[in-house]
């Protein structure tokens, strides 16, 4: 009934996109692992589930199927935070369907932002996972000496610097890695497009191909998993923040501290500060993560 009230165009605060079909598959894995670089045993061989397990954020970019639900302006448009919970583990094979939703919209200094909150559910109708991903948009058209929206000069400001695993506890980390164009269009193909094309960027006002922020998600995802294994993949939750833009071809990790531990039911939870860094220390996400320590 409420969308009697808006334009058939218009992007408002519980329009429904309905969703889209998704088989599992050997090959989508592979694509996962050749774009992420997360060459984690358990999704080609066995795992504690019995068999091979997908990679929890193999749906990483169920949202982004369509992008009708995008502002206007796309010139020089960033994603910017990333929630996700995750419900039941995912296995090569299943039947899953999403369904988004638009719960959010909201403006922060020259952006407005669009949350759109997309639900994977199983052949069955269970809720698999849950996200809720925030786009931004320019309000206005950027201007300025080098005709883009974003460059790497951004990132030099101070304004851009940001001060994590500053407050203790047991260490977590992957493997520092080069994002290839390679790894872009495995990632975020096979399309051209400005996460695999530096026309195509150029275009949306960025100087060079801008790594899909999914990517650095799904590193964090990495990271959890690692650690905690099924408990993440059943129980776990982050909220990210991405703070600066990580260009292809540049190196690149996630790390993480445990900071404490309290119960939940007959299980406990921890607690993590998660971040992503590139080499030379620029910091690209920041946020909390946790899972249930089965």
């Amino acid at each position: 009934m409420s969308s009697e009230f808006f334009g058939p165009n218009e992007i408002y605060v519980g329009r429904d996109f309905g969703g889209f079909d998704f088989v599992v598959t050997p090959t989508s894995v592979e694509n996962y692992i050749a774009g992420t670089g997360d060459h984690n045993a358990w999704y080609t061989s066995d795992s504690p589930l019995g068999g091979p397990t997908a990679p929890a954020l193999i749906l990483h970019s169920a949202v982004f199927r369509r992008h009708d639900w995008y502002l206007p302006n796309i010139f020089g448009n960033l994603h910017a935070r990333q929630e996700w919970q995750g419900f039941e583990p995912i296995h090569p094979g299943d039947q899953l369907h999403s369904r988004s939703l638009i719960v959010d919209r909201y403006i922060r200094r020259d952006r407005e932002y669009v949350v759109n909150e997309c639900l994977i559910l199983n052949s069955d109708g269970r809720v698999v996972q849950r996200s809720r991903t925030h786009q931004s948009f320019l309000m206005t058209p950027a201007e300025g000496s080098t005709g883009f929206a974003v460059d790497r000069t951004r990132e030099k400001s101070g304004a851009r610097v940001f001060n994590v695993g500053q407050r203790g506890g047991e260490p977590l980390e992957t493997p520092m890695r080069r994002v290839s164009q390679a790894m872009c269009m495995s990632f975020s193909g096979p399309g051209r497009n400005y996460h695999t094309d530096t026309e195509e960027a150029r275009k949306l006002g960025f100087p060079e191909i801008v790594v899909q922020g999914m990517l650095s998600v799904c590193m964090i995802g990495e990271l959890m998993t690692r650690r905690f294994g099924v408990g993440f993949m059943v129980g776990g939750r982050f909220d990210l923040r991405l703070v600066n833009v990580l260009w292809a071809e540049e190196v690149t990790g996630a790390k993480g501290r445990i900071l404490e531990r309290h119960p939940e039911g007959e299980r406990s939870r921890a607690e993590v500060e998660v971040w992503s860094e590139k080499a030379d220390g620029t910091v690209t996400v920041i946020g909390t993560a946790s899972a249930l320590e089965l």
